[in-house]
Parts: C-alpha cells; sequence; structure tokens
C-alpha cells in the first residue's frame, strides 16, 4: 500500500506512440466507445528526459474506458540529431517480440462488433482474427470466452474479450458499460516473448505481480484467432492487486517470433508502454539486469511539476527481458 493508500503495483495508463494524436483519438472514440480525450503537450522536461530524448516535445491523449486509461504519445519534435520514427515491419505477426495488444473487455462482444464494422468494411481496421472466436471446452481456464483481434489505422494490435459466467475478473461481470458501447474497459496487455519462466520472474519476483493463469492454448480455433497456424502459445497472466495486468505470449514452434529491434525508440510507431506505480524504485534498479531486463536512459528522474501528470514524484524507463517498454513511476 503506497502513501495515498493506492494498492500496488498498479498501472496507471497503457498505451502507444502515434504518427498523428487526433485521427487515433478519433477513432477509438468513435468506434470503440473511449471517452472525450484529455490532451498534453510537453516540451522538453523531466518525460522527455525519461523517454530518451531530452529536447523532444510530445503530444499526449488520455482516453478514459471504464476505469483505465489509455495514453497514445504523438512525438511532434524528437529534437536535434535525433533519427525518425520507424513503422512496424510490413509482415509483423502475434509472435513477433514488437506484439503488444490492448484487451478491450465487451458485456456483448457482436455489438462490439457491430460497432467496428464500418471502420472495418472502410480498411480502416483490418482484422487478424478470420472471425470472432469461441475457446473449446477441453481449454478449461478459458473455455467460453470469446475474442476478436484486429488492428487500428496505424496498425496498432488490439483485442475484444467477452467473459462467461464464472470467468475474468469479477468487476467484467458487475455494472454496465459507458454510454454508447459495449465496451467496459481494459483488463490486460499482451506482450509476444520468449521464456515464460524469465518473464515470471521479472514481472512477478521482480515488480509484484501475482501468476494468475498459467496454460496452453492450441489448435484451430487458436489459429483463427492469432492468424496464423499450427499454432501453440503458452500464456500467463501477471495480475496486480487491482485494475489492468500484463498477459505474456510464448508461442512455441513452428511460430517462434523475431526478436525486438535493440533500438526501438519512443518515436517508433511500434513503440508500446506501460506505465506501472510502485512502490520504491531504489529497491528495483539493483535487480532489473540480473533478472533479464534494461535500465534506459539516465535512471531515475525527479519529476518536478510533472509529477502531478505522470503518477509519482521519480521515474523510471526500462525494457523488460524482451525489450517492452515499461515506466516505473514512484510517488
Amino acid at each position: 500500500m503506497n502513501e495515498a493508500g493506492c494498492v500496488t503495483p498498479r498501472v496507471l495508463q497503457l498505451g502507444f506512440t502515434t504518427a498523428d494524436a487526433e485521427r487515433c483519438a478519433g477513432f477509438y472514440h468513435r468506434y470503440l466507445g473511449f471517452g472525450e480525450p484529455q490532451e498534453l503537450v510537453l516540451e522538453g522536461g523531466a518525460l522527455a528526459q525519461v523517454l530518451g530524448l531530452p529536447l523532444g516535445r510530445f503530444k499526449l491523449l488520455r482516453l478514459p474506458l471504464g476505469n483505465e486509461w489509455l495514453e497514445i504519445t504523438q512525438v511532434l519534435d524528437a529534437g536535434p540529431s535525433q533519427r525518425a520514427g520507424h513503422q512496424p515491419p510490413a509482415d509483423s505477426r502475434s509472435c513477433d517480440r514488437w506484439f503488444q495488444h490492448l484487451c478491450l473487455v465487451s458485456s456483448d462482444l457482436d455489438a462490439a462488433l457491430q460497432q467496428l464494422q464500418p471502420a472495418m468494411a472502410s480498411g480502416l481496421a483490418q482484422a487478424v482474427s478470420r472471425a470472432p472466436q469461441t475457446l473449446p471446452a477441453w481449454n478449461t481456464a478459458a473455455a467460453g470466452i470469446r475474442a476478436f483481434k484486429f488492428r487500428d489505422p496505424e496498425g496498432h494490435n488490439l483485442e475484444l474479450l467477452q467473459f462467461p459466467a464464472g470467468k475474468g475478473e469479477p468487476r467484467w461481470h458487475q455494472g454496465n458499460s459507458p454510454p454508447g458501447t459495449s465496451l467496459l474497459g481494459i483488463d490486460h496487455s499482451a506482450i509476444s516473448i520468449a521464456d515464460s519462466a524469465r518473464s515470471c520472474r521479472f514481472y512477478d519476483a521482480l515488480l509484484g505481480l501475482r501468476l494468475g493463469s498459467d496454460g496452453i492454448n492450441s489448435g484451430p480455433t487458436q489459429d483463427d484467432l492469432d492468424g496464423l497456424q499450427q499454432t501453440r502459445v503458452r500464456i500467463t497472466g501477471h495480475r496486480c492487486p487491482q485494475g489492468p495486468g500484463i498477459e505474456c505470449l510464448d508461442y512455441q514452434d513452428p511460430n517462434r517470433g523475431r526478436p525486438m529491434p535493440a533500438d526501438l525508440g519512443v518515436q517508433d510507431l511500434f513503440h508500446w508502454q506501460i506505465r506501472l506505480q510502485v512502490d520504491d524504485l531504489s529497491a528495483l534498479v539493483d535487480q532489473i539486469e540480473p533478472l533479464g531486463g534494461r535500465v534506459l536512459g539516465p535512471g531515475p528522474v525527479e519529476l518536478g511539476d510533472q509529477g502531478p501528470l505522470l503518477g509519482g514524484r521519480l521515474a523510471l524507463q526500462v525494457a523488460d527481458p524482451d525489450g517492452h517498454r515499461l515506466q516505473l513511476v514512484q510517488r
């Protein structure tokens, strides 16, 4: 429990880099029912140091969905001598280790797909799944869950999920979705990884999340969901005491994916980020690299007057063992 009475670790925001923040936010608001965006424009300062572009200028738009927040970042100016952002590889697949998605929970998957349909028909959004899939009865942990994967206009991956009775967290079976959408909130962000045991040590032993689900998904339903063939993926769910979690996807042969580019930067359009509030950065810093991660940038940064915007007074940018970016924030 931190000094403000909030249970930690806790995901504050989940998000990614975009080429056009307003256009991107418009898609999420119109077709998925996210709330009106809140805009922040930050020039230099603490966040720019944390992100490794100390003279950068950023536009951040935050959109609510239920109790969760999506944060989309547009790099307006990376600063002198900084390279331009890269597009994701055109042949990206779910098993490539730069893959990350948001899981959006719906009370009615068919209604969510109907709301999304005009964007799919116009090519604004692109399907990954061949159709909505219902996970089979033999998969005890996930039986009856309905899911559909797709990409937004810039190729960011998303999943729509509907839990049957008895599956998922109780909050997905309580209360109603916001007006104008069947979506209830964000359950987790899923990331593609190479080694489940290593990721468990990083997320659970180091960062304090707890291991939730752990199982193998395979077969024709998973093929149709992921747009792959001969799919076999170990899925480990890592949960915070409350709010969204992190789901690790360890794809097995023949779908071992490519590694994350070593030079991934916030200006790249396949850069994702999880802002995670923790109790004590000093207790974590020396353990990050022994457990397979990397400390990025200058180390912990005092946030000063940007602290209230970012949820703390100190922040540290790190990469997990597969290169996925996390911003650890201490109150």
